[in-house]
């Protein structure tokens, strides 16, 4: 990055905490110093990198990730990463700062597993300004797949000497991470109910990839604010397909939910966007939590 001495000076300042230099890698044997987005990539680096790593999450616990605004020293450990982990056109202030900051090395999850639109929402507005492409790739399992081999090969350019020991981290996380795969498929195998409804249209490539069906109350964001025709259209899904529970979510309000829940007469529960670690997850890490949606999931869906 060029920059006037002055600046260069007020960003050291701001980044005495973590140490101020250009490479957080000097003679091959310090840490290097990845920035991710939000919290799933943030786990895949942490198992990748271990102890070679140390990992910056622009996204605070309890932080909605959508509508995340980072602060001056945010958007200067972006300029001084050895690595930026985020993905392009979900968070327009990471998207503005990687643009503005232009680290070193810079991975796009977008890139690694290209976004798509996926089923479950019919009442999106678009304009030339928003997207109908569905960000949330993390919460296939297999997509993770993908990103612990792309974090892999960025964190052996960044460190050859060590290349070996992130590819091994890499291999262990795939295994656990198809393990999971593996338990989705013969989980949600021969369900009594595969369509299920959530506040926050977040679950379509894990609906998709599990041959379920998702309804979600909003579309891609979790503030937006549905129609009373999409809340007649859901309440109308959830009678014809038998549906038995209404799901909401940890960093959103479940207000929505509770309130389509109680007209129906249904129970609720919880499905966790893994936008966020916070001590309300139904789980520590990224399986763990994943195993309880999939346990969530279940029981809703009466699965053998």
């Amino acid at each position: 990055m060029k920059a006037a001495p002055l600046l260069f000076a007020a960003l050291c300042v701001l980044l005495l905490a973590t140490g101020c230099s250009t490479s957080a890698t000097a003679g091959g044997t310090g840490k290097l110093n990845v920035v991710v987005a939000f919290y799933p990539l943030q786990y895949v680096v942490e198992q990748v990198g271990g102890d070679l790593v140390t990992v910056t999450n622009l996204t605070k616990p309890g932080v909605e990730p959508h509508d995340l605004e980072l602060t001056a020293k945010q958007v200067a450990s972006v300029a001084f990463a050895d690595l930026v982990f985020y993905e392009k056109g979900f968070q327009a202030a990471v998207d503005s700062a990687v643009q503005t900051e232009s680290p070193k090395r810079v991975l796009d999850a977008a890139a690694v597993v290209p976004l798509r639109t996926t089923a479950g929402f019919t009442g999106e507005a678009t304009t030339p300004s928003t997207s109908a492409l569905d960000p949330h790739t993390w919460l296939d399992p297999r997509t993770m797949i993908e990103y612990a081999s792309a974090v892999a090969t960025q964190l052996s350019q960044a460190r050859p000497d060590a290349a070996a020991a992130f590819q091994q981290r890499a291999d262990d996380l795939v295994k656990e991470l198809t393990t999971l795969d593996s338990d989705f498929s013969i989980g949600l195998a021969g369900c009594q109910r595969t369509v299920f409804v959530t506040s926050h249209a977040a679950f379509g490539y894990l609906a998709e990839r599990y041959g379920l069906e998702q309804v979600g109350i909003t579309g891609l964001t979790p503030d937006a604010e549905p129609t009373p025709s999409r809340l007649a259209e859901v309440q109308k899904i959830a009678k014809e397909k038998g549906v038995t529970t209404i799901f909401s979510e940890t960093l959103a309000s479940p207000a929505l939910a509770d309130a389509l829940a109680k007209d129906l007469g249904l129970k609720t529960d919880v499905l966790d966007p893994l936008e966020g670690i916070t001590p309300q997850s139904r789980g520590a890490d990224y399986p763990s939590v994943m195993r309880s949606n999939l346990s969530a999931l279940r029981t809703a869906g009466a699965c053998q």
